[in-house]
């Protein structure tokens, strides 16, 4: 028997016909709620095509409730009604899932199980098996009503599905299975769901389903058990595990009850049985008349069927066995939340070494200057004739293409230790090399009697120089300020372009924003993202970044809790999805009052290094002015070709290109410069944590 509701098409002839029989019957009701089911459609994110907007809705006769109901076309109503199934459902999963053939023999327990496949999408066809008629003991676990006792149980399922999907293919089987239509029943079906009383059946249905490589799928009722026989991966493997052991299937029909208790108990696995149930079996035929089943654990059991479903139509993983999802054993364990995990946002208050002498004081000054991700890459050795700033490659991180950002920080480190030194009057020549003693870069402050008023002006400001990612407001820059900033970075041999327009700052944030959304979505990327945080207690607190200094508020540093997670990005990555994951960066900057952008002439280590130099220079200078600053480093900044952005992310190497090469543009830096740093300038709090230093990478010299 096929399914019972009858899909109308208004201009099909034959159905217009029908159609208007119906409307004739004064008793027969027609519903029609299909601009609200077109204004869902309309609402979904994507919007949907407009051909599929256009498509023509239907009418539906259900004959056992008189009514004919109004539905929008098969495609826009499985667009509707699995919508919310995204994403732990994709839209092309959900499409190759829609195509499963599921036999359900058995509709007490099965009827839940159809169900929720049919409501999850997780089916084309389904066809349901049961003999037996709906009585009112039934209702304690099968999701039917008064008004359906004395129905067949397959036709009462098919009659519930068809009310919640017109559209999917149902096939009744109201004479259950014999040992004569079993292969009528399992003729080219994707899997099996076996929920029969019988033995015997049990049997002959694994049997068969084992000939045709079908997987077949049951659970039970006492403590979640789930059974997995994956015929269509092993078909010589035993049916029921080999728990009947070597019992010939066809002496079943003929054997009593009695004698069929010690085959049903191995298939139960006795000593597994719950105490309740175990003890209820004993009472069959005395105190109960049959086993306990309850709606809950019924609907469990549906639950995780659904998921076995799910993986043998996408290929994932599921081998053959049992398990049991215990929802009582699992209560058991109930435990209080590891409080520990309740993590505060209050910055750790701690002081840092002093570094004794002329030397020591430099070098603490150069320490001071910002580097990706505070990671320092830099060793520090301090005398009392000059002071060696290296790179330390082992400080580095994937975004230090060619160690370019190491060379920056040596760079910034370099302007500090020049203004240190001119401030106490010892400034000496600087010189800039490359590999030398294993190290891509070293610079070289030699201490003299040299003096500089402007650099030793700066001494105490740039101390004080901090990150503040608060989000502040979008205060218009002055002309004098502007001219202050670019002569602070033309001192140091860069170039400075500053971005002032909103038009151009909100280009360049969505840039940004879609630059840090490949950094998430990149595993390397993140992983090394997500190890620069550093919360309160962290062992290693004197490098990476204080998660205070985020300035994202206590609410929103749970956030952390799910962006951190490889899983959660994975998943993203392969749905081309996170467009959220950037929307930080891009409030950020739309906040910003303007963006300072150092680029410089040349491409080599000592080029980066000058633009370094002049980073920290204006950095220092936009916050005399009055601004908060904030560096942004996207992904692509020290990627030069394709190559090294292959390396980088090959997933998201193309959208890399495309993203730097609209950066150049809307900032206009020349095709031969190299960029140096984005700093985001805006008018707001001080910072509510400063990032800690690593003495430990100074190196005091005796004389």
């Amino acid at each position: 028997m096929n399914l019972p509701a009858q899909i109308l098409a208004p201009d099909d002839p034959a159905d217009a016909a029908v159609l208007q029989r119906l409307r004739a019957d004064p008793n027969i009701g027609f519903i029609d709620h299909r601009e609200l089911q077109l204004r869902e459609l309309l609402k979904l994110r994507p919007a949907p095509d407009p051909e599929l907007v256009a498509e023509p809705g239907r009418w539906v006769y259900y004959p056992w409730r008189r009514a004919v109901v109004a539905v929008l076309g098969p495609r826009g109503f499985r667009t509707v009604r699995l919508d919310r199934n995204r994403n732990c459902i994709t839209a092309e999963e959900q499409t190759r899932l829609g195509s499963l053939r599921i036999g359900v023999a058995g509709l007490s327990v099965g009827h839940v199980i159809a169900h929720t496949l049919a409501a999850q999408g997780m089916c084309g066809q389904l066809r349901l098996a049961d003999f037996d008629r709906l009585e009112l003991s039934n209702l304690n676990r099968v999701p039917a009503t008064v008004f359906d006792l004395g129905l067949n149980k397959a036709e009462a399922a098919a009659r519930r599905i068809a009310e919640l999907d017109p559209y999917l293919t149902v096939r009744v089987f109201d004479a259950g299975l014999t040992v004569d239509t079993v292969d009528e029943f399992l003729d080219r079906l994707d899997i099996v769901v076996e929920e029969c009383d019988s033995l015997h059946m049990k049997a002959v249905l694994r049997e068969g389903a084992r000939s045709r490589g079908i997987p077949v799928l049951m659970a039970t009722s006492d403590r979640g058990l789930v059974d997995v026989e994956r015929f269509d991966l092993d078909p010589r493997r035993p049916i029921l595990h080999g728990l009947l052991g070597e019992l010939d299937i066809g002496l079943l029909p003929g054997m009593s009850s009695r004698e069929k208790v010690p085959h049903i108990l191995r298939h139960l696995e006795p000593e597994r049985l719950s105490p309740r149930f175990a003890a209820s079996l004993v009472e069959i035929d005395r105190s109960i008349s049959t086993w306990p089943q309850l709606a809950g654990d019924v609907s469990l059991g549906a639950t995780a069927l659904a998921e076995a479903v799910r993986r043998i139509g996408l290929g994932e993983e599921l081998r053959s066995g049992r398990t049991r999802v215990d929802v009582g054993g699992a209560l058991d364990q109930l435990a209080e939340p590891d409080m520990a995990q309740q993590r505060t946002a209050e910055p750790t208050q701690c002081s840092e070494p002093a570094l004794s002498g002329i030397a020591g004081i430099i070098a603490a000054a150069a320490i001071r200057a910002p580097s990706g991700g505070n990671l320092q890459p830099w060793h520090i050795e301090a005398g009392p004739e000059a002071i060696t700033i290296r790179i330390a490659p082992e400080h580095t991180d994937s975004l230090d293409v060619g160690f370019r950002g190491s060379a920056v920080a040596v760079g910034a480190a370099l302007f500090n230790a020049k203004v240190a030194a001119a401030a106490h009057g010892v400034l000496g020549p600087v010189s800039i090399a490359e590999d030398i003693d294993g190290s891509p870069l070293r610079a070289t402050l030699r201490l003299g009697d040299g003096k500089n008023p402007g650099l030793a002006a700066v001494y105490g400001p740039m101390l004080a120089r901090e990150t503040n990612r608060h989000h502040g407001k979008p205060n218009a820059v002055s002309a004098e300020t502007t001219d202050v900033l670019h002569a602070a970075v033309e001192a140091e041999g860069a170039r400075l372009y500053l971005l002032t327009a909103r038009d151009d700052i909100t280009w360049a944030a969505t840039i940004l924003a879609a630059a840090d959304r490949t950094r998430y979505l990149t595993p390397r990327l993140h992983a090394e993202m997500i190890s620069e945080l550093r919360w309160p207690g962290d062992p290693f607190p004197d490098t990476g970044i204080d998660v205070c200094s985020l300035e994202m508020g206590h609410d929103r540093l749970a956030e952390l809790d799910l962006v951190r997670r490889t899983d959660v990005m994975e998943h993203l990555a392969q749905w081309n999805a996170g467009s959220e994951l950037g929307q930080d960066t891009y409030d950020r900057i739309v906040a910003s009052s303007a963006l300072a952008v150092v680029s410089v002439p040349g491409r080599a280590l000592p080029d980066y290094a000058r633009g370094g130099s002049a980073v920290e220079a204006v950095w220092i200078a936009a916050q005399q002015r009055g601004f908060a600053v904030q560096p942004v480093s996207p992904v692509f900044l020290y990627a030069h070709d394709v190559d090294e952005r292959q390396a980088l992310s090959a997933q998201f190497a193309d959208e890399l290109g495309r993203l730097r090469s609209d950066f150049h543009s809307l900032t206009g830096i020349p095709a031969d410069d190299a960029l140096v740093l984005v700093l985001r300038l805006a008018t707001t709090r001080p910072a509510s944590a400063r990032s800690r230093r690593s003495f430990d990478r100074v190196r005091l010299l005796s004389g």
